[in-house]
């Protein structure tokens, strides 16, 4: 699909924009350089990417090359992802998505067992049908070949040398490493993660990947080819294949794989247009988030106010019971997305908020929404988030994922397989037969909570991106963050140390040690009695200019960092 030029009038109109956006100005010769990533080894290969005059592109292929390496249990060459792009020299807004997609030969009951029921998910996430045709390096050289400066074969330098050197197991690593996950019990895992002289291995150790340093070797003189056919390709098949549940995936499937470029959904938030991967990425719930919010007294308060919380709490749970419900990939269900986004439809979902927290709110019913069951996809996280500016002001956000922690617990060449595929609602109808927006399909792509957004200013300047990792719960960390940096005034970093909650359903989870005295207590006695934990919890990376300055936060719950370069 074409790019869209995101300043005309009538997409504004179309979707609800009380904002008036000029066309964009010619951006400046120079701008500040910089590198947003939940690990530092990571941000520097990117930025050393920089400093030789790459792109945002290239640099966005280095930074994933290494994350794969060094942060394992959250993306990598064997996943998928979304990348946000923003060319800063004709103002356009391009989606790469580069989610896995269900092998041609995969069935809506590839999740139930014998007696038609779901699969355990701690038995399906180690399953070799768990893991969808993986996305992330097709969409990485489709990006590089739009947009890229140097040479793919230059892009891996650095991760292929950290991977024959090794490299400092982080404490975020070593936790990952001795956590009580289902895929720390699969065999390829362990090996991977073996200690000489017994047990596995521990913050402080070094770890070494000789098979990852060749196959980037040959990824990097190969192009894409080296991961999607030949022999890499003929492994990740071996081992989809191999019980327990073999899975479907052929060669074909690898060969014909390919990225889409999609247009982004873009909606106003006060005086931002902000801009999302439309389905199968979740965006359109972030939008819709917002918007309600929007329509809410949340500007007026802040983090120590127990209103802001109730409001944003509430309009969450509105959200995800629309995007539960409706969002799926638009090649197999029809998804409502200008429906969702509608002002009026929004002003009737926010006045649904009351002074008392409400039973789990039913899904809406936005222009053009088709009939469908009731979502039940449970969807883990294991996932990551960078942004990076070169200095001509382009600019990548991207979120990469292996889904759960260690994706499927299965190795190829030295990086972990994906277990999207249990990303899917396990049972693809109710029973009455309604069909599951999220259903399994052959060449399907599942859902997705993954939302790396780019705002704009009202010149159509770069003015902001933002992404995090935390399945389900992405689109609160991120709106959280949004919140407090654009409507509370906090600088990024404070924006996304300010505590998490996950209201969705009839559940409320999150940081329940960390809110201002009284906020939890005021909201239980509204009906809302906050729970801690929520998965991997977030990790947000962020940047909004201010003052024509660059103000980025990384989320200190991960091992990011910020790095800038400035002007010349």
């Amino acid at each position: 699909m074409p790019v869209i030029r995101l300043f005309l009038l009538p997409l504004l109109l179309v979707l609800g924009s009380c904002a008036t956006v000029l066309p964009p100005t010619e951006a400046p010769a120079k701008e500040e350089a910089f590198v947003v990533a939940a690990n530092p080894i990571a941000a520097r290969a990117g930025m050393e990417v920089l400093e030789r005059g790459g792109s945002a592109a290239d640099a966005a292929v280095a930074v994933e090359a290494m994350l794969s390496l060094v942060e394992p249990q959250s993306s990598g060459l064997g996943g998928g992802g979304f990348m946000t792009y923003f060319d800063a020299s004709s103002g356009k807004v391009t989606i790469y998505d580069g989610r896995e997609t269900a092998p041609a030969q995969a069935s809506p009951s590839m999740f139930l067992d014998s007696t038609g029921r779901p699969l355990p998910f701690a038995q399906a996430v180690l399953s070799g049908r768990a893991t969808g045709v993986p996305g992330a390096v097709a969409l990485l050289a489709e990006a590089h070949r739009d947009h890229g400066n140097l040479r793919w074969s230059d892009l891996f330098d650095a991760a292929r040398q950290t991977a024959e050197d090794g490299f400092i197991v982080s404490p975020r690593l070593a936790r990952m490493i001795a956590g009580d996950f289902p895929q720390n019990a699969a065999p390829d895992v362990r090996a991977y993660f073996a200690r000489a002289g017994g047990g596995l291995l521990k913050a402080g150790d070094r770890l070494r990947n000789p098979a990852y340093a060749a196959f980037l070797d040959r990824l990097a003189s190969e192009g894409p080819s080296a991961f999607y056919a030949g022999s890499t390709a003929a492994k990740i098949i071996g081992r989809t294949r191999a019980a327990p549940l073999g899975g479907s995936m052929t060669m074909a499937d690898l060969a014909s794989y390919r990225p889409i470029k999609r247009n982004p959904v873009c909606r106003p938030y006060r005086v931002y247009l902000v801009c999302a991967p439309p389905p199968p990425s979740s965006g359109v719930g972030m939008l819709a988030l917002l918007g309600m919010l929007e329509k809410t007294d949340i500007a007026r308060r802040g983090p120590v106010d127990p209103q802001a919380w109730f409001l944003f709490a509430e309009a969450s749970r509105l959200m995800y019971a629309d995007r539960d419900q409706f969002v799926g990939d638009p090649a197999f269900v029809r998804v409502p997305v200008q429906g969702m986004v509608d002002s009026d439809y929004l002003t009737e979902r926010a006045q649904l908020i009351g002074q008392q927290a409400m039973p789990a709110p039913k899904p809406g019913n936005p222009a053009g929404a088709p009939a469908l069951a009731a979502d039940r996809t449970y969807e883990p996280a294991g996932t990551t988030h960078f942004i990076v500016r070169d200095g001509r002001g382009n600019v990548v956000s991207m979120t990469a994922t292996v889904e759960s922690i260690f994706g499927a617990g299965r190795m190829v060449d030295g990086f972990f397989l994906n277990n999207q595929l249990t990303d899917f609602a396990f049972s693809p109808v109710d029973s009455a037969g309604r069909p599951q927006a999220n259903a399994v399909a052959p060449g399907k792509r599942p859902r997705s909570s993954m939302t790396p957004l780019i705002l704009l200013d009202r010149q159509g300047h770069f003015a902001g991106a933002i992404g995090s990792a935390g399945g389900n719960a992405i689109l609160a960390y991120v709106a959280k963050s949004l919140v407090a940096a654009i409507d509370w005034g906090l600088p990024m970093q404070d924006a996304l140390a300010a505590p998490n909650l996950v209201a969705r359903g009839s559940n409320f989870n999150g940081e329940a040690t960390k809110f201002a005295p009284g906020v939890l207590e005021a909201l239980a006695a509204r009906g809302m009695t906050v729970k801690p934990g929520q998965g991997e919890d977030s990790g947000v990376h962020a940047v909004l200019i201010r003052d024509g300055k660059v103000d980025g936060g990384f989320d200190p719950r991960r091992e990011g960092v910020v790095l800038v370069k400035p002007r010349g």
